[in-house]
């Protein structure tokens, strides 16, 4: 445990979001995404922030890993590419399903216990031949169901209900809560529901970063280092083969990423240092550029992050322009994509 007493919950507020990516098109700023960052350094000290970083906002799947922990710390039996799973958001693949029916066989519960929502896969190209092959939507194609077959697996060797395993008051909540305020280092200012049906706790990015830097800086063999080795170890497992935060993870050794929908992404290193971004609007082409650059400022080699300075943009089927982070964020930039 980190602390005791958990600080006060970040003030639930319209966040004063600033300018983190341009759209450049033809040389002219077409768009502008709004957003936050923040880096710590391994002291774990805030060494550059844009943006609002202490409001209260969602970081959605990229809270994965420390709800991952809260199970292990639960009795949840998992290492390897299972623990993986169960901190990921997948695409589908079959590997993927292969897994999460592998956890519920060993939780001895089935498909039909999974109480996340039907849902084609995440990947376009899996999602596609889904669709070719006249697949319906699933619970274990949706790329939560490692996560919910973790927490139900969780939930029965605690003696617990399964059938109300997602109520927030249910005592597997109220753990993952408690696991969330000591790693964030503060309370949670609200809950709401996630996409997937599972409950969903408000923090600030500033006590996001600080609790994936809290699981990868943890002594080896405790519950936080067990997530960190397996979410490494496997992140083919931890999201999907087509995915940037896999290439990410792979390009960057010792790196740990979880991406959440609406634009949030997260990422810390072994010595503590550690990222955390939301952009405003959820775009995903601000999101890796934006991070690749958050990451540069951490101190990682920008040649490890070349390939992530974005998609060019194109006229015409040929490349006319980039996403590029603000020089605020980026003084030197990432070579332009045209």
């Amino acid at each position: 445990m980190y602390s005791s007493s958990p600080a006060d919950p970040p003030l639930v507020r319209e966040p004063l979001h600033a300018p983190v990516a341009h759209l450049i098109r033809g040389g002219v700023v077409e768009g502008i995404h709004y957003g936050s960052v923040v880096v710590l350094g391994a002291d774990g000290q805030v060494q550059f922030q844009l943006g609002d970083i202490e409001a209260a906002f969602y970081p959605r799947s990229a809270i994965k890993p420390v709800q991952a922990v809260a199970m292990l710390r639960a009795g949840l039996p998992l290492d390897g590419d299972l623990l993986s799973l169960a901190a990921a958001s997948h695409s589908g693949e079959e590997r993927h399903l292969a897994g999460t029916r592998r956890i519920l066989e060993l939780a001895g519960l089935t498909e039909d216990d999974l109480r996340n929502v039907p849902d084609m896969p995440y990947d376009p190209a899996v999602r596609d031949a889904w669709v070719r092959e006249g697949r319906l939507p699933s619970r274990l194609a949706q790329n939560c169901s490692g996560k919910h077959a973790a927490m139900l697996w969780t939930a029965k060797l605690n003696g617990w209900s399964l059938d109300d395993c997602l109520d927030p008051a249910h005592p597997l909540q109220q753990a993952i809560a408690e696991i969330v305020e000591d790693l964030t280092g503060q309370q949670v200012a609200q809950v709401t529901v996630d996409g997937c049906g599972a409950p969903l706790f408000s923090v600030s990015l500033h006590g996001l970063a600080r609790a994936v830097a809290r699981i990868t800086t943890a002594a080896p063999g405790t519950p936080e280092a067990r997530v960190a080795d397996a979410m490494r170890e496997h992140p083919e497992m931890a999201s999907g083969s087509g995915r940037d935060v896999f290439a990410l993870m792979r390009a960057v050794p010792g790196l740990l990423a979880k991406d959440g929908f609406e634009g949030v992404q997260v990422a810390a290193l072994p010595d503590g240092r550690a990222i955390a971004v939301k952009i405003a609007d959820g775009a995903n082409r601000a999101r890796i550029p934006v991070s690749a650059a958050a990451l540069s400022r951490a101190g990682v080699d920008p040649a490890l992050l070349a390939e992530f300075a974005g998609e060019p943009l194109l006229g015409g089927g040929e490349p006319v322009g980039y996403v590029r982070p603000v020089r605020a964020l980026d003084p030197v930039p990432f070579t332009a994509c045209v």
